[in-house]
């Protein structure tokens, strides 16, 4: 096989008749899903803190050992609830290696992202980039547990408690998962799960806030719903931040599978581990094996001495339909938002720019099998002889 696609982007008759995605959906207990629904139907009761995302939200609870989860209709809503909750001003630091919506959630509400550096070595934001980042206009530090791999909790909670400056996670990729055996979801303030379908726990469309901080959780109820307290009475800046009842069947029919999913992921990553093992300039992301993971990303580093670039192998990828990703290029700082307003021009990342033109994410998944993953190491292999 050629390393390089035809004009078309497409070979005349890619190995794969039907695209492999990353973050293909995972579906849970089909019948569980559909008994909810009925009792959702029968029940009437579609919205506005139903009994399903009442039992959603005790479940998680339970599962990850935390006092509250105030369940939202997705991530960003639920990042941005936990701003204003937090009573945030002026600038955050955040990750520029990652998803964009971290930082639209703070300019979105007036604030300022400013974007701090990764260690290299685990793509989460570096404590020293941290700390150099600070001004007295510093508000707070909302780190990223990047691939469900955690972020240095204790020496970015170190810094944040030096400088007066709150801390809370964006753990959109780690739901699961854990630190030092402690789960995600216990770590500063609050943190904030996405649950969309892309995740491999998903509620078609949704997401959580979760913390052991009573008055916090209060706070974020209130501002999920308007910031109705009772039927007339409004005590807080709001907005509709409410999950359906239709989205919490789902979460309930797929966390009954969560184990399932976990295996899969495990299983696959293992598989990609094995067949690219001998592939020059490739480095397979691990999982500490001493924590809790979900195995959710397969993310593999292209190097210098790989023959063929992190682009290149793209194409050869989707050349066959293996609809490969490139993760999170090429860093929300250089983006045109960002890039083209004033303060961020100057911004330099090096190891975010360097890991960001380096990464491509493979499929996994319920969605792939491992005679997918077979071949997808083969057409890896052929691009790389091919160069």
């Amino acid at each position: 096989m050629s390393a390089k696609p035809p004009a078309s982007g497409r070979a005349p008759h890619p190995r794969f008749s039907d695209p492999l995605h990353v973050g293909r959906p995972n579906i849970g207990d089909e019948a569980l899903f559909k008994t909810l629904t009925q009792q959702m139907l029968d029940a009437r009761w579609l919205s506005n803190n139903g009994p399903l995302v009442q039992q959603l939200e005790a479940a998680i609870c339970d599962l990850i050992g935390v006092r509250h989860c105030v369940a939202v209709n997705n991530g960003t809503i639920g990042l941005e609830i936990a701003i204003r909750a937090q009573d945030l001003t002026g600038e955050v630091i955040v990750p520029s290696y990652t998803f964009v919506a971290t930082a639209h959630a703070l300019t979105w509400l007036g604030l300022t992202p400013v974007f701090a550096d990764i260690d290299p070595a685990t793509h989460n934001l570096d404590p020293d980039s941290v700390r150099a980042a600070i001004t007295p206009k510093t508000s707070a530090i909302v780190p990223v547990h990047l691939w469900g791999r955690a972020a240095p909790d204790a020496e970015l909670q170190a810094i944040a408690d030096e400088h007066g400056l709150k801390l809370f996670y964006d753990a959109a990729h780690a739901f699961g998962c854990s630190l030092g055996g402690r789960m995600v979801g216990n770590f500063g303030a609050c943190e904030v799960f996405s649950f969309h379908a892309t995740k491999f726990f998903n509620t078609f469309e949704g997401g959580a806030v979760v913390t052991n901080d009573d008055a916090l959780a209060e706070r974020l109820k209130l501002m999920r719903n308007f910031g109705f307290s009772g039927f007339d009475n409004v005590v807080e800046r709001g907005t509709n931040g409410k999950m359906a009842e239709i989205c919490a069947a789902m979460g309930l029919a797929n966390l009954r599978c969560l184990d399932r999913f976990v295996e899969i992921n495990r299983r696959n990553h293992q598989a990609y581990a094995q067949g690219l093992s001998a592939l020059p300039g490739l480095r397979l992301l691990g999982f500490d094996p001493a924590e809790r993971n979900n195995y959710q990303y397969v993310v593999v580093e292209v190097g210098a001495d790989c023959p063929v670039g992190r682009d290149g192998l793209l194409e050869a990828l989707q050349a066959e339909n293996v609809l490969a990703r490139r993760y999170f290029w090429p860093g929300c700082h250089r983006m045109a938002f960002f890039r083209d307003r004033a303060g961020y021009a100057d911004v330099a990342l090096p190891n975010t720019e360097a890991i960001a033109d380096q990464v491509i994410v493979l499929p996994t998944g319920t969605g792939a099998g491992l005679e997918d993953i077979g071949q997808i190491c083969e057409i890896i292999a052929e691009a790389v002889a091919a160069s």
